[in-house]
């Protein structure tokens, strides 16, 4: 694959030649016309790993699309443009430790492998811990369906990276399911292992808090709709972040930068 250098900038077809933008990188780039057509791909046997890795890349790609729909209220101001290619390829690498199914219809058993997720910043250029670094603890009930955030009474100016211009604060405690996905063999797809609880998510907020100011003992928690009874195909997410505001008057304006969020633990 080829970049252009020059200061010709265009996209589509250029005789043999196609150009192109990649999400996330500088610059345009140009590759070969061909390739194996869609009909062969689909149903010649020398495709037949292609179709395998295509099969398990979906069951990734659905796995950590449920985990962004899950805190999808969060994710315009918490996360970067490359997290839904990150968390594919956490998804992947949870899928190649199912050892129980043939390539192809191999499992996504995060339930089994939710180490995977532990740490995930959902901005890979704002740390969470590089921001918010103030001792605290985050537990989940036996049931799973609540967890509580408790942040002891801290000075935010010694245990936090504010950005300029902000005057508030709120912590978040976001708690969300994400379900096993399984390979349905009579309709030839993979599938959530419990679709219900699937994607099922809530999040609690701390008070507008000020910058410059102790904070008090904060206890935040956050309750699943309905209280459901979890099973072993699911996993709960706890992620836990902080949003930066702007007072003024009675109203608090959200920051667009600064702000950051992190998975912290999984039940």
């Amino acid at each position: 694959m080829a970049k252009q250098a020059g200061h010709v900038k265009y996209v589509g077809t250029l005789g043999e030649v196609r150009h192109f933008k990649i999400k996330g990188n500088e610059g345009y780039f140009a590759g070969l016309k061909g390739g194996p057509t869609a009909e062969q791909v689909k149903t010649a046997p020398g495709f037949i790993r292609t179709r395998e890795n295509m099969s398990e890349f979906g069951a990734c790609a659905n796995a950590g699309k449920s985990v962004r729909v899950g805190l999808s209220s969060l994710m315009k101001q918490m996360s970067d443009s490359q997290l839904t290619g990150r968390l594919t390829a956490i998804m992947k690498k949870i899928n190649i430790e199912d050892g129980s199914e043939a390539r192809g219809q191999r499992a996504v058993l995060i339930s089994l492998q939710p180490q995977y997720l532990k740490g995930l910043d959902f901005n890979r250029n704002i740390s969470f811990n590089g921001v918010f670094n103030a001792p605290f603890t985050l537990a989940a009930t036996v049931d799973r369906n609540e967890s509580t955030l408790t942040v002891p009474a801290f000075n935010p100016l010694n245990f936090m990276s504010v950005p300029s211009g902000a005057t508030h604060f709120r912590i978040l405690n976001a708690l969300s399911v994400v379900s096993d996905f399984v390979f349905n063999a009579t309709t030839g797809a993979y599938e959530p292992a419990d679709s219900d609880l699937n994607e099922v998510s809530n999040i609690a907020y701390s008070a507008y808090t000020p910058i410059d100011v102790v904070t008090p003992l904060l206890t935040i928690t956050a309750t699943l709709p309905g209280a459901p009874t979890m099973n072993t195909n699911v996993t709960a997410i706890g992620s836990i972040g902080i949003e930066f505001y702007q007072q003024v008057g009675t109203n608090y304006y959200l920051f667009n930068a600064g702000n950051a969020m992190k998975i912290q633990e999984l039940f």
